[in-house]
């Protein structure tokens, strides 16, 4: 007979596996290992969600692994015998290996993530690396897969037996033949029928040789669940509200939307944009003393950027790279000058701190009518732009679509106001300013046009010109209220429950 004091038995649940494949990363947490501090290569905002999701994934206790390509150049790595070295100490650190190098020529030399000769052929080596070598060694219960660079991956887990997760950061795709596909070393004969064609092929042979599979289709058909970075981003897709969406697309996500596996989830901003403690500031602040530290910063702004230097003047920041086709550039053009003259009585101010292909057509404004002392464009410098948001009032953000945006979450974090037209993940974070100011973030505006555009920018001088200390209020609430509600636990949290979800067990402890 068993004594009552002896202990019972106790069975050890190991909490299941998560593999996120990245095809960008700005930063991994230190405790995964040495390699970690040098791994870093951005081209957009997915760098900063998916290292913001790792991280809090990792601090909170999960088993996370990350697939990266081996950029060699940009990661500033060593020789690969010391690569091994240091996986080894990870491994004697972490009892495994957590950060998974997807290794080919073509990713070892490159200066950027994407290089638009060889996009195609770089997915294709960075997704055999994670179906080939990563999966079989990682072994995960659940893989999350980042736009259509991955999408080839959800096939194969799907035959596997492993969950798989899509997050659609951008609608853009590639069309490639099977025969292409295999011959760079994807055998796909065993689950072939999970990619999406064209053309609907008959039988494996003409699958091969004659039909495109789209990638980004693929990757959304075959996923378990697939999730768009703003829930009003993904209803607008399905709904048909954006024409550049392909119809593949479009339609793949409406099956998984309508059969109830698909849904919206915010990114959040990177942890450094704030304003207390952001190494680019030299003056920093909080909510409750933002009025000291934003005249103090946007001083420092008005004498980098060469404008006049007048703390009474309003003054705008564009945070977005110049692209004419998404973030409403023309827009801004039309009325730039105009803007500058009527508010000439108050000194209004704009700093553009971006690049691309609209940054010429606002210097030759610019330039055209002489208010250099009004009006700077300077190409993009990450502490200028950091610098830019704390000393700003209002940031400009007349996108055309938005799948979510970072700029008009982050800008409130420093007490600056968006301008923004409601469209996407936009429409998720900004609200209108209220009458009295206690509700709402910023200046909204529906219809997308000059005129909208105009009637929000007015709307936000009309509240610069409110009483000092009512305007401090509200700047304070809206602070803390983006402090709390865009943060990387709150986007985490709402990824974990999602896995969970997906796998019907804690993710983590």
């Amino acid at each position: 007979m068993k004594s009552k004091n002896t202990p019972k038995k106790t069975t050890l649940v190991k909490k299941p596996t998560i593999l996120i494949v990245t095809p960008e990363i700005t930063y991994l947490p230190a405790g995964m290992g040495n390699l970690a501090q040098r791994t870093n290569a951005k081209a957009g905002g997915m760098a900063d969600v998916s290292s913001s999701l790792i991280n809090a994934l990792y601090q909170q206790g999960a088993d996370v692994h990350v697939a990266i390509p081996h950029y060699k150049k940009m990661f500033n790595s060593y020789e690969k015998n010391i690569l091994e070295q240091e996986h080894d100490k990870m491994s004697e650190v972490l009892g495994e290996q957590r950060i998974h190098l997807a290794e080919d020529r073509i990713f070892y030399h490159r200066e950027e993530v994407y290089d638009s000769s060889e996009n195609h052929l770089a997915a294709l080596a960075f997704q055999r690396e994670v179906i080939n070598n990563i999966i079989p060694k990682v072994q995960p219960d659940l893989i999350h897969c980042n736009d259509w660079m991955t999408g080839l991956i959800p096939p194969v887990a799907k035959k596997l037996g492993i969950k798989s997760l899509i997050t659609v950061h951008n609608i853009h795709t590639e069309k490639l033949t099977m025969a292409h596909i295999e011959d760079k070393g994807i055998d796909a004969a065993d689950y072939w029928q999970q990619y999406y064609f064209t053309d609907t092929p008959y039988n494996y042979e003409q699958a091969r040789e004659s039909r495109h599979v789209d990638m980004m289709a693929t990757g959304i058909f075959a996923a378990d669940h697939v999730n768009a970075v703003s829930k009003t981003f993904l209803y607008e897709v399905v709904e048909g509200k954006h024409t550049f969406v392909p119809d593949s697309i479009r339609q793949e996500l409406a099956n998984k939307l309508y059969s109830g596996h698909a849904s919206g989830i915010l990114n959040a901003p990177d942890e450094s944009f704030n304003p207390e403690k952001d190494i680019h500031l030299e003056h920093h602040y909080s909510a409750t003393t933002h009025v000291k530290g934003k005249a103090a910063n946007k001083k420092k702004f008005q004498e980098i950027a060469g404008l006049t230097v007048d703390p009474k003047a309003p003054l705008f920041y564009w945070p977005s790279r110049l692209d004419p086709m998404q973030k409403g550039c023309q827009l801004f053009a039309d009325i730039l000058y105009k803007l500058v003259e009527d508010y000439a009585d108050i000194g209004l101010q704009i700093g553009i701190v971006a690049s691309g292909e609209f940054e010429p057509h606002f210097k030759e404004i610019v330039e055209l009518h002489g208010i250099q002392d009004r009006v700077a464009v300077i190409p993009f410098k990450e502490s200028l732009s950091r610098l830019a948001y704390a000393g700003s009032d209002f940031i400009i953000m007349p996108s055309r679509f938005e799948p979510c945006g970072l700029p008009q979450m982050a800008a409130p974090m420093y007490g600056t106001l968006p301008v923004v037209h409601n469209t996407g993940g936009i429409t998720d974070t900004v609200d209108h300013l209220h009458y009295d100011g206690n509700l709402g973030n910023g200046f909204r505006f529906d219809h997308y046009s000059n005129d909208g555009l105009r009637w929000a920018i007015d709307e936000a001088v009309k509240f610069y010109r409110w009483a000092d200390k009512d305007k401090s209020r509200v700047i304070q609430r809206i602070m803390k209220e983006s402090k709390s509600r865009f943060n990387h636990t709150t986007t985490a949290t709402s990824y974990i429950e999602l896995y969970e979800k997906m796998l019907d067990k804690s993710v983590v402890s």
